[in-house]
């Protein structure tokens, strides 16, 4: 009988082995506990595009299956229980995240707003909740909406699923996409596929915001409207 499938953490960053233990949020959180069943994919001094090293991930997963969370290196994992709480968010929904919008308008260029004058959308269309600052505890705590509701859009912040379940469905993530764009396309690849997605609850710092209307930013809106036609 098979035993429990591992979870592994998918994380791209500028810093050294070394300096991702110390000088980034998601290595310091690690670093508190060494969870059972839990391994770093870490992809050190990177100079790729997200999408290049997730789908690495992917396809090493072939045949090594676990459970892939891809999370920013400037995330603080604080929840004492967030493997167990990953297992079970897969169990309601294929893939899952800390926030997003239960539904989708043409043009949207994030999941939290309508439109290119980052107009909010309401307040009953988003779900989740993601802390913001320079660790624990966070300088706000934003309160999108009410977790584990299924979506249409995920913050690519932290995105999880099953290989074996991205694998079956030949859902990858599209490597036109540096940064900026990657988690909305794999979103609609994601709902294109049949799967579900939904936010879960497990407590983490964001020490970032969004660089929007940024240069690159606006490439990455520019190919997905080419690509998507909306």
């Amino acid at each position: 009988m098979k035993g429990p499938l591992k979870i592994r953490i998918v994380c791209a960053t500028r810093q050294t082995k070394e300096g991702f233990l110390t000088d980034t949020a998601l290595g310091r959180s690690l670093a508190l506990c060494r969870f059972p069943l839990v391994e770093v994919r870490l992809f050190d001094s990177n100079t790729k595009g997200l999408p290049t090293i997730y789908n690495t991930a992917i396809q090493e997963a072939v045949n090594d299956p676990a459970v892939l969370l891809f999370v920013h290196d400037d995330v603080y994992l604080c929840d004492f229980y967030w493997p167990a709480r990953v297992i079970d968010g897969l169990a309601a929904f294929d893939v899952i995240g800390l926030a997003g919008n239960k539904r989708r308008v043409p043009r949207q260029p994030a999941w939290s707003y309508i439109d290119d004058h980052f107009t909010w959308d309401s307040p009953e269309n988003l779900s989740g909740i993601v802390g913001h600052g320079q660790g624990f505890p966070p300088r706000v705590l934003n309160v999108f909406g009410p977790t584990r509701q299924a979506v249409k859009l995920l913050d690519g912040l932290l995105l999880a699923a099953d290989s074996r379940t991205l694998h079956a469905s030949q859902v990858r993530f599209d490597e036109r996409f540096q940064f900026h764009f990657y988690d909305m396309d794999f979103c609609r690849q994601v709902e294109g596929a049949g799967l579900k997605m939904g936010t879960w609850s497990i407590a983490a710092v964001h020490e970032s915001g969004g660089n929007f209307a940024s240069e690159g930013w606006r490439r990455g809106y520019a190919a997905y409207l080419e690509k998507w036609k909306e």
